[in-house]
């Protein structure tokens, strides 16, 4: 008898209460536990029927994690499920907490399930590349029909119980005791001489011969790149098509192409990436925190508005500073058609905006932040308004109070200076817009203290943010490895690429747009201002990026907002068209800088742009702007739209290209144009010399 799963009786019902905290993981003991419980029950002439449910918080809340990647010990689940749907007694699974992936599958192993009102039930395993591989796909339809059960295994979304209840998942809801509910609801069907219904002999209801070929129209977009989804709905198919074994069969092949491929091995390492990125090596994770009561947002603007927005979102009050009601007016008015818009979707309740305004007080007056916790400022990025905001800061902040800048760049420990206390100074470097987007790149100063970084780290979450911890240096890492990407992409086009080579490139490869598409929809004019303030030509040693893209903004060509980019627009269609009048001014531009275009490969493209981006994560590591090369993987994800099927720029580097291939073409660029920025990192040096990846440093 296992300790990870416990016999009981009560009556003539036997109990197994799956034992294995926090979240009862179906480790090997779990799956033994149950199979062996099941049989043995089944013998028990004692024993009339049998109810399975998790001990402490949940009910198997899917795999045991700490299998991953490790050889095979105990019974498989499949086997472990058909001993429980062949039991000669009645079983009923009785589900609390999260049900998830093999948790739910064993679920539906049992003959009837009842739930708790609070239970959230689902098969999230194409979030890592895989599908339910213990017959989710060929159970599930027979429940709730083909086009439900699609939907829910693609979207991997968790399952209310009162839903789950409608489509017949779960046979009852029991308030109250669980257990006791169970027992009853069991004692109930033997006294119905309630017959043992197997889901596996359960017909499917296909509610639309043409739902599959529907289903992959409908998904191509959003499913480029990724293999689970089709798997997924080849398996759902295989249960409308084919009998229950053969379609198991069917899942099992799918299942293991999925297991085996670089898309799945990329999605479960970035799982287990993000939860690490977390974690900040020199900060312990019982040091104390300050409390977060209430906000103050600097700014009401689209970016302190989005801000406020979090700070909202998540139920903390938070005042908003403007230098005038105008803007302040203006600020609250796009929050409020922000929260209106998506009570449309059916995103929020009509009251739940109300209550959401509510929780954000507008203000002109500084001292009206005094008795905030923490205060972010999102003004413009210029270092003496930065100086401005923080000395006064300093005036009314309350000893203690967290005091945060959203500079996308500048540097945070001089901002720190402009107080006298730089440890409660720390960058919060969110993406815009900020309301939507997940990546916090949140910045430590040189002074910022330990329990300022627990703080911030802990209160990104609660926002809705995954929160990275990053060094003070020029572009942070996300922005600086960006304008790695930038240059060669500018210096591909005078050389003979044009934009819509490169963006098909780059898109092709995974990312939701290209360079040039990007920045027609960032607005070209904001580098271009940059760029006359900083007189770029004059200060940088290597060659100026910016020909073409000041020519276009000479012409008022901004981008989508102004109709004209890199692109032209017929507005309200945002679709980029190629434009002869762009071509003739690059055209133009590598005739003057005395460039004899040439063609240029897909392949140049693509290493062009993305080899430089890892060769400067490389310096990052070394510096220690970044703790991991996880870190670099988790802001690139999510902060810049790299494929999580690709796993991010460190990990693709690891395990898909190789660090000496980088290496190599690195040299290979260095000699044939002469250009130190092709020198390899001496990181990068070092690993490939010591036939080392990324991840080992």
């Amino acid at each position: 008898m296992s300790d990870a799963v416990i016999r009981s009786t009560e009556g003539r019902i036997g109990i197994l209460t799956i034992n294995n905290p926090p979240v009862n993981a179906l480790a090997a003991a779990v799956r033994a536990g149950i199979k062996d419980g099941v049989e043995a029950f089944g013998r028990d002439s004692n024993v009339d029927a049998i109810v399975l449910i998790g001990g402490g918080r949940t009910f198997i809340a899917g795999a045991d994690i700490r299998e991953f990647g490790k050889p095979p010990s105990g019974p498989n689940l499949n086997d472990v499920i058909a001993t429980m749907e062949n039991s000669p007694k009645l079983i009923v699974a009785a589900l609390h907490g999260t049900p998830l992936g093999g948790g739910l599958e064993t679920a539906l192993g049992a003959h009837y399930r009842v739930a708790l009102p609070t239970t959230r039930m689902g098969l999230p395993e194409v979030h890592l590349g895989l599908l339910p591989g213990a017959g989710g796909t060929q159970r599930l339809p027979r429940l709730t029909g083909a086009k439900y059960a699609l939907d829910a295994i693609l979207s991997g979304r968790h399952i209310p119980a009162a839903e789950a209840k409608s489509k017949g998942i779960v046979d009852a809801i029991v308030e109250g005791d669980l257990l006791k509910g169970a027992i009853a609801h069991t004692e109930m069907l033997l006294a119905q001489k309630a017959p043992l219904r197997r889901v596996r002999d359960l017909s499917v209801t296909l509610e639309s011969p043409e739902l599959f070929a529907e289903t992959e129209k409908s998904i191509a977009r959003k499913a480029r790149g990724f293999k689970a989804p089709w798997n997924i709905i080849k398996c759902v198919q295989a249960a409308v098509d084919l009998p229950f074994d053969e379609g198991m069969k069917r899942e099992r092949e799918l299942f293991a192409e999925l297991l085996t491929s670089t898309e799945s091995a990329a999605q479960r390492y970035y799982f287990f990436a993000e939860r690490e990125a977390a974690k900040v090596k020199d900060v312990p994770a019982d040091t104390p925190q300050r409390e977060i009561k209430t906000g103050g947002i600097i700014g009401a603007g689209t970016m302190g508005g989005g801000i406020a927005m979090n700070f909202a979102n998540a139920g903390v009050p938070v005042t908003m500073l403007e230098t005038s009601q105008e803007a302040l007016d203006r600020g609250l008015k796009t929050i409020r058609t922000n929260y209106e818009n998506t009570a449309k979707r059916g995103g929020m309740k009509a009251e739940d905006v109300e209550k959401r305004m509510a929780l954000i007080t507008p203000t002109l007056d500084y001292n009206a932040l005094k008795d905030a916790d923490v205060i972010i400022e999102a003004v413009f990025e210029t270092m003496e308004v930065k100086e401005t905001v923080f000395k006064k800061l300093d005036e009314v902040a309350k000893p203690g109070a967290i005091l945060a800048t959203n500079t996308s760049g500048l540097d945070v420990n001089q901002i720190a200076s402009y107080t006298k206390r730089p440890g409660d100074v720390i960058g919060m470097h969110f993406f815009s817009p900020a309301n939507v987007m997940k990546l916090l790149e949140n910045v430590r100063g040189k002074a910022t203290e330990k329990d300022v970084i627990a703080t911030v780290m802990s209160f990104s979450k609660k926002i809705g943010k995954i929160p990275v911890l990053v060094g003070v240096c020029e572009g942070f890492v996300g922005n600086r490895m960006l304008r790695m990407r930038g240059i060669q992409s500018a210096y591909m086009m005078e050389e003979g690429a044009l934009p819509q080579q490169i963006d098909k490139v780059v898109y092709d490869y995974g990312f939701p747009m290209g360079p040039f598409a990007m920045s027609d929809l960032a607005g070209n004019d904001v580098g271009w201002r940059i760029r006359q303030g900083k007189k770029e030509k004059e200060k940088r040693n290597v060659r100026y990026t910016g020909y073409v893209a000041d020519a276009i903004c000479e012409l008022g060509r901004f981008g989508q907002k102004t109709g004209a980019g890199y692109y032209k627009y017929n507005l309200p269609d945002r679709t980029p068209i190629p434009d002869p009048e762009v071509e003739k001014i690059i055209e133009e531009t590598s005739k003057k800088l005395g460039i004899t275009r040439r063609a240029i490969s897909d392949q140049e493209i693509l290493e062009r742009a993305l080899y430089p981006m890892v060769n400067e994560g490389a310096k990052i590591l070394e510096e220690g702007m970044a703790q991991r090369s996880l870190d670099i993987d988790v802001i690139w994800v999510n902060g810049y739209g790299w494929p999580v099927y690709r796993g991010g720029p460190m990990w693709w580097a690891d395990n898909v290209v190789g660090l000496k291939t980088i290496h190599d073409a690195l040299l290979k660029y260095r000699d044939a144009s002469g250009d130190p920025f092709w020198e390899p990192a001496p990181l990068l040096k070092k690993l490939v010399q010591e036939g080392k990846k990324f991840s080992s440093v």
